[in-house]
């Protein structure tokens, strides 16, 4: 039985679209009136395809479904992968009407809405997001792109979807560390805007833990409301969107460090977020009882607290050099002035900069 239990809309004028928010929604909710023409290709991975794909092509009445089955991972967010997306849509003569959707993780969301970006020079592409992560975060605000190996998503294009369809069921498939690694972007809206929601996260991180499907949708539903409000504000992350990337400049290095895919994106920015934090304490912006209060959480979600043991802060400032919030190579970072009051600096203080990384390093 399908329930939609939350709606709303992300203010973009006419580029405005829904999130609907729900159970059982996969298979059962028509997204034909979001396709303008008769084609749709579902882009998904060989994880999530035998789950779901015979259900999301349901969501198609009447039109033409073809599909692009990819290789499971974040290794394969790159060129050669794109390519096979394009070599689908050539090889089926899909038009410049067509539909692409993306079903699966961020990993794929991203993916097949650089190529929808590219694709006749852009064509327009739904969400189905299958993972917490990608519920609660890429899937919303129109950010695509691929890796490179010298840094993370720093190829790609903003292009938003037609809508995002959200069925809390499909993370019953979830692995407890998927589970997690999405729980550190529902922590991150909490500390950088909304202690009302930090301290409802705290009560109910038991539950979102245990998959309880009710605490699910309502930790889904509050996280794409400010994601859908800050994005409404900076679409294309001129200033305000940027505090959406707390702890992911020390997240992606880490990512990048350990090889795309060996952390998953949620456990690298939680423990981002935990040396965002520490900077915070050291610049004198938060207490250090704010600081244990966020790694608490951090923890209890079942992340890590240190990056690998063999990273270097040599390491660190390195690949945290390539990082696209980054200005005239001056190194730019989202910090606290407070729980709930996220900012971004290009003037934290070097020596508190060394310090952190210091801290946190074992190799150091």
């Amino acid at each position: 039985m399908s329930e939609i239990l939350h709606e709303l809309t992300v203010q973009l004028g006419e580029r405005s679209y829904p999130i609907v928010i729900g159970q059982g929604l996969l298979g059962e909710f028509d997204l034909s009136p979001y396709v303008q023409g008769s084609q749709v290709m579902i882009v998904t991975n060989d994880t999530v395809a035998p789950l779901y794909l015979d259900q999301a092509r349901a969501c198609f009445p009447g039109k033409t479904v073809d599909a692009v089955v990819l290789p499971d991972g974040e290794r394969y967010k790159d060129w050669q992968t794109l390519n096979r997306i394009f070599d689908g849509l050539l090889e089926r003569r899909h038009s410049r009407k067509t539909t692409l959707v993306a079903l699966g993780g961020g990993v794929v969301g991203d993916m097949a809405g650089f190529a929808a970006a590219c694709y006749q020079r852009g064509v327009p592409f739904i969400q189905i997001p299958t993972t917490l992560l990608s519920q609660v975060d890429s899937s919303v605000g129109g950010k695509t792109g691929i890796n490179h190996p010298l840094g993370k998503n720093m190829i790609g294009a903003f292009h938003q979807p037609q809508a995002v369809l959200i069925d809390t069921d499909s993370l019953n498939s979830l692995p407890p560390r998927e589970v997690s690694a999405g729980l550190a972007e529902v922590i991150k809206y909490g500390l950088i805007r909304d202690t009302k929601f930090l301290a409802w996260l705290e009560q109910a991180m038991g539950r979102l833990i245990n998959l309880e499907a009710d605490a699910l949708a309502e930790a889904i539903f509050r996280s794409c409301a400010c994601k859908a409000d800050v994005v409404a504000q900076d679409e294309r992350e001129g200033g305000l969107r940027a505090i959406l990337n707390l702890g992911h400049t020390f997240g992606h290095a880490i990512e990048t460090f350990a090889g795309y895919g060996n952390w998953l994106h949620g456990e690298a920015v939680g423990t981002g977020m935990i040396m965002a934090a520490d900077l915070s304490a050291r610049e004198g912006m938060i207490s250090r009882e704010d600081y244990d209060q966020a790694v608490a959480l951090i923890k209890r979600a079942g992340l890590p607290e240190l990056p690998p043991a063999e990273m270097t802060p040599e390491d660190f400032m390195t690949l945290m050099s390539v990082d696209k919030k980054n200005v005239d190579g001056r190194l730019r970072l989202v910090l606290l002035n407070g729980i709930g009051h996220a900012f971004v600096t290009g003037d934290a203080g070097a020596e508190n900069l060394a310090a952190t990384l210091a801290g946190f390093c074992r190799a150091s």
